[in-house]
């Protein structure tokens, strides 16, 4: 059957390869027909051929990653977020760098198994001369965003995957990566990629903006649109410029909205194309640029901007110098106004500033990372390097790498020079151990002895001194996987120094602060109002997926925002649908066996700290059922 439909499908390539008509099918698509003479004429590729991907040697996998290293921090956060908007199953979200070698993939982990018999590895080679059309491959090729689906594969094997893939380009113009969502799923139409394609695209497009905005960190910045609500957005101009006011790099949407090439502006002054001074460009500047103000260019063209800087102040008169004193630590950029994660927050930076491990354990979503960046910067150790490893999100074959490092030349494919882990990178500052749960069982056993000696020692190497804190953190019952063999005993009690339970968003009694501190976020500057039932309905949503959810949903509506008020209409249909559902009749409290079980419950969650999955397991019942009793008697952390 295989072998048939393989035939029948290399039939249909040679058929419209050869040039004979083909009004309907894959090859009815000019690009689709363009990419298979490429794959026939200059790949000599065989589409009847099934073999699986080529897979790149570990350390060249591991040196492309190092490679963008940057891009892939960057992306990691937006691949998730992508995931979850397309509803995850049946989906897996991928990024190559700029040759289509895969180095991250995030997808559910019961359908990896999935994905990979369909050749989807991390460092397998999808350039389209290796593997004919794809979503990666001909998107490389094209520099466009496009989707292949199913029988417009080139390869016959390929064809029960539907791909859609948007490039990411770098400052200078050249590609950098792309992004790729594929599905296995046979019953998806070509129809319902819009929808994903759309929001490959977009992903795509704020992985570029962010990349912009870090690699050019210490110059100015120009942000511009013709909207001033726009300015801040993905889609605004980005124009880099040095202290002589000299272009250095550009992104497409500032050469659309300028209407020129980018060999026109590079190393061009900057104000030869806006009516405005150097002087007064400089004298705008501000730290985050959140203000916009009305700019026009040369050819009259009206735009709105803001410049992000140091601001050049005028020259003062020589004083005294004044007497130096400590820096103090960098305030955290984050919202707690929950008294209890307050207190959390202050036990948590006290034991962290004398060398305690601290271990957060909380919901996927609920913040943990930020939680564990905002210890950080409120430490003596604000200005050293904060490094986060998920070990989740690592295969097993590539984590003691990315930990530990190597040695040049210690194994095939080895960079010459050797790669410094996590742990040599976090050197004088934070490292954060995320998801620590799924760290596999043998190198548990290396990062005690780290722990415990201070001495890291890479692969095919010698031990090197190591001054760095740690911070854990995971959604698993650790105490459970201890007892089931999968987590060893005395690195949990190593790693332990001070747990601290993140409440799920919906425990949080600061929701309301922790809302708008996020829509400013987003917004960047940008006005605006968020209408009273809007803003209602996202206070009583449930919000699974926790404060990722919720910056997930609320970046889409700063984006969708048209005339500067979100709406009740402009939420998202699951949340509006929570919002239609009437209320559960309050039960009363007089009765004695509800008050004996309110008691007991308020006196048990107070021992657990709130930790709902030790609380559960405590009193033998479902995170579900324990939630409906704590809605049932009105509890919530902090009342």
């Amino acid at each position: 059957m295989q072998s048939t439909h393989l035939s029948r499908h290399a039939r249909q390539v040679l058929t419209v390869t050869q040039g004979k008509a083909h009004l309907e099918g894959p090859g009815s698509d000019p690009s689709i027909a363009r990419s298979w003479l490429r794959c026939l004429e200059d790949y000599h590729l065989d589409p009847s051929q099934s073999m699986a991907p080529t897979v790149l040697e570990h350390g060249r996998v591991l040196e492309s990653r190092e490679r963008l290293q940057q891009v892939l921090q960057i992306a990691g956060n937006e691949m998730n977020s992508l995931h979850q908007q397309l509803s995850g199953a049946g989906h897996a979200v991928l990024l190559t760098d700029a040759r289509g070698v895969i180095l991250n993939c995030v997808t559910a982990p019961s359908e990896r198994r999935i994905f990979e018999r369909a050749g989807l590895w991390l460092g397998a080679d999808w350039s389209e001369a290796r593997e004919g059309t794809n979503g990666i491959g001909t998107c490389l090729v094209e520099r466009q965003a496009l989707t292949i689906h199913q029988d417009e594969h080139f390869r016959g094997r390929h064809t029960g995957l539907t791909c859609s893939a948007s490039p990411v380009f770098d400052p200078h113009g050249e590609l950098l990566a792309v992004l790729d969502v594929s599905s296995a799923r046979p019953d998806v139409s070509r129809q319902s990629q819009f929808h994903t394609m759309a929001l490959v695209n977009l992903s795509a497009k704020m992985i570029e903006s962010c990349y912009f905005l870090r690699y050019f960190d210490n110059q100015w910045l120009l942000r511009f649109h013709l909207q001033a609500e726009s300015v801040g957005l993905f889609s605004e101009g980005l124009l880099a410029f040095d202290g002589d006011g000299r272009i250095c790099a550009v992104n497409q949407s500032a050469l659309n909205l300028l209407g020129s090439v980018r060999g026109g502006l590079l190393g061009k002054p900057v104000e030869m194309f806006f009516d405005c001074s150097l002087d007064e460009l400089l004298g705008r500047a501000t730290a985050l640029a959140s203000t916009s103000w009305p700019l026009r260019s040369r050819d009259g063209r009206s735009l709105f901007a803001s410049v992000r800087g140091q601001a050049r102040a005028l020259a003062q008169p020589l004083l005294p110098a004044a007497p130096r004193t400590k820096a103090a630590p960098a305030q955290p950029r984050i919202c707690i106004v929950d008294p209890a994660l307050q207190n959390d927050f202050r036990r948590a930076v006290r034991v962290f500033e004398r060398d305690v491990p601290l271990l957060l354990n909380g919901e996927t979503g609920c913040g943990k990372e930020a939680f564990a960046k905002a210890v950080h910067q409120a430490s003596q150790r604000a200005s050293q390097a904060f490094v986060a490893l998920n070990c989740a999100s690592i295969p097993e074959s590539l984590i003691e790498s990315e930990l530990f490092g190597y040695r040049g030349g210690s194994f095939t494919g080895a960079r010459k020079e050797g790669m410094r882990g996590k742990l040599q990178q976090a050197d004088g500052g934070t490292l954060l151990l995320d998801e620590i749960g799924d760290m596999p069982l043998a190198l548990q056993t290396r990062l005690l002895r780290v722990l415990e000696e201070r001495m890291v020692v890479p692969i095919g190497g010698e031990p090197q001194a190591v001054d760095v804190r740690i911070i854990s953190a995971t959604h698993r019952n650790l105490l459970g996987r201890v007892e089931d063999g999968s987590f060893r005993e005395d690195l949990y009690y190593r790693l332990n120094g001070l747990e601290i339970a993140l409440p799920a968003l919906r425990e949080r009694s600061d929701k309301p602060q922790l809302l708008d501190f996020i829509l400013a976020e987003e917004a960047a500057g940008q006005t605006l109002q968020l209408m009273p039932p809007a803003r209602q309905a996202l206070l009583d949503f449930a919000w699974p997926g926790n404060v990722r959810q919720l910056r997930n949903v609320l970046r889409t509506l700063v984006a969708l925002c048209e005339h500067g008020q979100i709406g009740y209409d402009d939420l998202p249909a699951i949340v509006r649908q929570t919002a239609l559902r009437p209320a559960a009749p309050p039960t009363p409290v007089d009765n004695p066996l509800d008050d004996a079980e309110r008691v007991a419950l308020l006196a048990t969650l107070e021992q657990k700290r709130w930790h709902m999955t030790q609380v559960a397991a405590h009193l033998g019942v479902s995170r579900n059922t324990l939630y409906r009793k704590l809605r049932k008697h009105g509890l919530a952390r902090g009342a």
